[in-house]
């Protein structure tokens, strides 16, 4: 069983990034150095979209399709998406945005 923090949320909740879960652990994140942290498809997303080159792996008892539906949600979140303020350059914005500013 996947624990969760004092606060009720995911390890892979950042702990300045203010929404709530979206459901129990399903999905483990990794990164480069191969350290990671469990979470909900919400918080899997937001600091895989945060991470670079970090994977995502799903949990053994996570539902099906878990973390195809987290890598597909990351690449459209931007990194550290809780954080306000002018987002200009690439490392500031999504996988997708960043393709779609390559194309036009």
């Amino acid at each position: 069983m996947a624990v969760v923090s004092m606060d009720g949320r995911c390890p892979a909740a950042h702990p300045q990034d203010p929404t709530p879960c979206d459901g129990p652990p399903a999905v483990t994140v990794l990164d480069t150095a191969g350290d990671g942290a469990d979470g909900c498809e919400h918080h899997g997303a937001r600091i895989l979209a945060s991470l670079d080159g970090a994977r995502v792996y799903p949990l053994p008892d996570a539902p099906e399709g878990a973390a195809i539906r987290v890598f597909k949600a990351a690449d459209t979140i931007r990194p550290f998406c809780w954080f306000d303020g002018p987002r200009s350059e690439p490392s500031q914005l999504s996988h997708a945005e960043n393709r779609n500013r390559h194309q036009h």
